[in-house]
């Protein structure tokens, strides 16, 4: 962890820009867009859709992010209880397939399918899950017979116009766990993502019912409060436990609210005046998570603008980047908010891309994360040009995960083979393994003066061969090789020359 994000020495200024801040140029970047499925926000359009719809719709969201140099989607798998997947321990979601419970005419699994999609655009597939969340209404006659809700009803507490789970019962910790534990060995995911909701936001004169259970499991002089909160670390760590006991290279990261606690609660907080916060209202304590080692990311929800006054975007940047500074930091983008709120900020087309380049310059930030999918590809498209055009200029690949211990990776041997539609590749070692390729045009053939061309991902999968369509190349003759493993770690270029 604390991988810092290395940037070119050289911003690059270009003719006709719209942005007063020159734009820095990474080699490496995270960049993702959270694909919100409860209430079908952003997919799929309708849950009575027929599966070739939703899948174009699906291929709609990938495609575009695809294009603006993306290269993760976060997708929700997991809304209310319920599973966007064929589960034994949650029911079919209603938001995929209209009733609860009920898989519909799905012809596969849907999964599976959204990831191998998103892997062929040289994309990462993070599943994101909402653990506490039980039901997003108070319908339950439209659960499914075998949802929570039925299943086990002492688990369950209402508030506001929902149901929980109690994170303070350790069997609701178990099975939470186990609902994550379910996904990481049966998919080809490469990360696990949680969001901002823990204990629910709290409602004026609502009172969340669990001082029962509090009475059986608090420990002596333990307060209410922080009794809440262990439970929340608790569940955060024993899925940290679980993911990497499967898979060690599975991503596991949190969105928390964008405020820990203000500065007039806790001298460590941040100068701001937020209505709730982390900390005393969610009971969710992100320096704890990020001083155990038990995440491998934080993307705090930083959906304010540059200089809101109660909560600004650019004090709390600073903030995080100094409180977690062993912690990889992605900052939570409020998309959504673009020329649709009344923080008059909003409406400035430059509002979001000055967030992204202020993330660039700031202390172990690695990249960002919108919200939401739907964001900038029904409106705003001059926004996305800009961002295309003056901030993702080049494709790259997300920053390495720092593991201990690993020994650099090897540069293989490549042979290529080419026909009139083809180039096909092959490694000399087939016993060397790596997750993706990429092809571009070699550095030494660039004028000095610009940024290297980012160039075309391939998934490989941990297959030894490949091969790319010749018109992709563009008739270039000089070109180089990346590899990644599963860690993201890179391999040195290696170079090919067409004949």
């Amino acid at each position: 962890m604390g991988r810092f994000l290395i940037l070119l020495l050289l911003p690059v200024f270009l003719a006709c820009s719209s942005l007063k801040t020159p734009v820095p140029q990474p080699q490496e970047e995270f960049r993702g867009v959270w694909i919100a499925t409860v209430a079908n926000i952003d997919w799929p359009e309708h849950p009575a859709d027929s599966w070739n719809k939703k899948q174009e719709d699906f291929l709609k969201i990938l495609n575009f992010y695809n294009k603006l140099r993306f290269n993760a989607v976060l997708v929700q798998v997991r809304t209310a209880g319920d599973a966007l997947y064929p589960s034994k321990l949650a029911p079919w979601s209603r938001y995929l397939t209209a009733k609860e419970g009920d898989p519909g005419n799905l012809p596969e699994d849907p999964l599976k399918w959204m990831i191998d999609e998103t892997h062929k655009r040289g994309m990462e597939f993070h599943a994101w899950f909402n653990p506490y969340r039980s039901t997003f209404d108070m319908q339950t006659e439209l659960l499914a017979p075998d949802h929570d809700f039925y299943q086990y009803p002492e688990w369950m507490v209402p508030y506001g116009k929902k149901y929980y789970y109690n994170p303070g019962i350790p069997e609701v910790r178990a099975h939470l766990v186990s609902v994550v534990s379910e996904v990481v060995a049966r998919y080809n995911i490469d990360g696990v993502h949680f969001d901002d909701y823990f204990y629910p936001y709290r409602i004026q004169g609502e009172v969340f019912q669990d001082s029962t259970t509090y009475a059986v499991y608090g420990q002596p002089k333990q307060s209410l409060e922080d009794w809440r909160r262990s439970n929340i670390s608790l569940l955060v760590k024993d899925t940290h436990t679980a993911i990497k006991e499967l898979k060690p290279w599975v991503q596991f990261g949190i969105s928390p609210f964008g405020v820990w606690r203000n500065e007039s609660q806790d001298p460590r907080g941040s100068d701001t005046r937020a209505g709730q916060t982390n900390y005393d209202d969610l009971y969710a304590d992100p320096l704890e998570w990020s001083q155990k080692g038990w995440i491998d990311y934080l993307a705090p929800q930083l959906y304010w603008s540059l200089d809101y006054p109660p909560a600004g975007h650019r004090k709390l940047i600073k903030w995080w980047s100094e409180k977690v500074p062993n912690t990889p930091l992605l900052i939570g983008n409020g998309a959504y908010k673009i020329r649709n709120n009344t923080d008059v900020a909003w409406k400035e087309k430059t509002e979001l891309p000055e967030q992204l380049i202020l993330s660039r310059n700031t202390k172990n930030v690695q990249g960002n994360i919108f919200f939401s999918a739907r964001s900038l590809m029904q409106k705003n498209g001059d926004i996305a040009r800009l961002l295309r055009n003056q901030v993702y200029t080049q494709t790259v690949f997300p920053p390495a995960i720092s593991e201990s211990g690993r020994a650099p990776l090897k540069r293989p041997g490549v042979q290529m083979k080419e026909t009139r539609d083809f180039l096909y590749f092959s490694l000399t070692d087939p016993e060397l393994k790596f997750q993706f390729a990429e092809i571009r045009i070699s550095q030494e053939k660039q004028s000095r003066k610009r940024i290297r061309n980012g160039g075309k991902k391939i998934y490989l999968g941990e297959l030894s061969s490949f091969r790319v369509p010749v018109k992709e190349i563009k008739g270039k003759k000089d070109l180089e090789l990346v590899f990644t493993d599963r860690f993201r770690q890179k391999t040195k270029p290696v170079k090919i020359k067409r004949e």
